[in-house]
């Protein structure tokens, strides 16, 4: 595994091309007074269509993500982008922190610097954490699959494989979304090497083997019904994704406000913004997805992951378990979340804890209280320390 410094460069062509596509959106017809009934608020996204075309800062975005330390991991799969944040703290914590859809390294931006540099965000210097925040395949600026057969624990086993070659033998895994999947997939598969796993959202196929179980109980029976039930108004997007990416694809690959609007119905769809996404997120934070999205032409391939999830669930087998330590953040606004009694059916739940707000979105609505989580979670992983001589790869060589 070659690793290389990496840097966010947009050519000027295709910011031109954005906005030219932006100034000559066909807008589609609309009824009166069903604002977000039926998915999306033309009245928002002609309000978003104006500041993406007039006031948005791309180039100002670029050089903030930039701010981050960005690297590049050759393989024969493919390229996997990747943030790293180093902390200078003996005794530090290697974690690595896996996004979902439709999100993005960018995410946690905020939460890697809470994590990497604790005394400079309400924390202190021994619980610091090295960062590792890979790009999911065909996300953001990693390569995009070229053949079927990259899933979850695929995906493990590529995130595996990096942390070995950044010199960190054992760490451990936070992820929300298809992150909680892929954190899941790495304590089943690795648990000699990962010292805990932390979510703050279960898996939507996770399910726990029957045989020799209880039978469930009246509370998990009515999380089913709730599930079944947002999955028939809400579960649109998971069906196509998971069963027709392709014929979806071409559209959001071709306008950048058809894109606009199929992500940014779910982040006021999942957060905790009490029906208004401006309570929660800004123009600039959206569009800092959307554009993510567009510039990397990313958005076909991502939501490939959902068909390759579909044909490889997470479905336990008999006798199969999460058996490393496992904390589960659960905040108010998330989607349908099993009670603990379900998810202990499959997970060694260490730590439970109801978050006061935030909502899908954790890691960019409430950075600081998911850090604090991770961090206490963590306490118990801090003795003995890390070992001195576990210096990353791509420090030592300069690449």
């Amino acid at each position: 595994m070659q690793i290389r410094s990496f840097r966010i460069a947009i050519g000027d062509v295709e910011v031109a091309d954005l906005k030219q596509r932006l100034a000559q959106t066909r807008w589609p017809s609309e009824m009166s007074g069903v604002g977000w009934e039926m998915g999306m608020s033309g009245a928002f996204l002609r309000r978003l269509n104006e500041y993406w075309l007039h006031e948005f800062d791309w180039r100002r975005v670029e050089s903030c993500l930039n701010g981050l330390p960005q690297f590049e991991a050759v393989t024969d799969s493919g390229a996997i982008h990747f943030a790293h944040l180093r902390s200078d703290v003996p005794g530090a914590i290697p974690i690595v922190l896996t996004h979902g859809w439709p999100g993005h390294f960018a995410e946690f931006k905020s939460l890697a610097e809470m994590l990497a540099r604790p005394a400079e965000h309400a924390g202190t210097a021994d619980e610091a954490f090295h960062v590792v925040i890979p790009s999911l395949p065909g996300y953001a600026f990693s390569a995009p699959p070229a053949v079927p057969g990259t899933d979850v624990f695929t995906i493990a086993d590529r995130w595996s494989a990096l942390m070995s070659a950044l010199g960190y033998r054992r760490f451990m895994a936070h992820g929300g979304d298809i992150g909680a999947s892929v954190s899941t997939a790495l304590g089943l598969k690795y648990p000699e090497r990962v010292l805990g796993v932390h979510l703050n959202y279960i898996p939507g196929s996770y399910r726990p083997h029957p045989a020799g179980a209880e039978a469930l109980t009246p509370e998990e029976q009515k999380f089913l019904h709730r599930r079944a039930a947002w999955f028939e108004t809400e579960g649109g997007y998971a069906h196509v994704q998971g069963t027709k990416p392709d014929v979806l694809a071409p559209a959001l690959n071709d306008s950048p406000m058809g894109l606009a609007a199929w992500i940014i119905d779910k982040f006021r769809s999942w957060s905790d913004c009490g029906g208004d996404v401006l309570a929660r997120f800004t123009f600039d934070e959206l569009l800092t997805t959307t554009s993510l999205y567009w510039f990397t032409g990313a958005m076909p391939s991502a939501i490939r992951l959902y068909w390759e999830m579909r044909r490889r669930p997470l479905r336990f087998s008999a006798g199969e378990r999460v058996e490393v330590p496992v904390a589960v953040a659960h905040f108010p606004g998330e989607l349908p979340i099993p009670p603990r009694r379900y998810v202990e059916r499959g997970y060694n739940v260490t730590r439970w804890t109801e978050m006061s707000s935030g909502g899908h979105f954790a890691a960019l609505e409430e950075p600081e209280a998911l850090a604090q989580d991770i961090r206490s979670f963590a306490a118990g992983f801090r003795s003995p320390p890390q070992r001195t001589d576990e210096v990353p790869i791509h420090s030592r060589s300069g690449g």
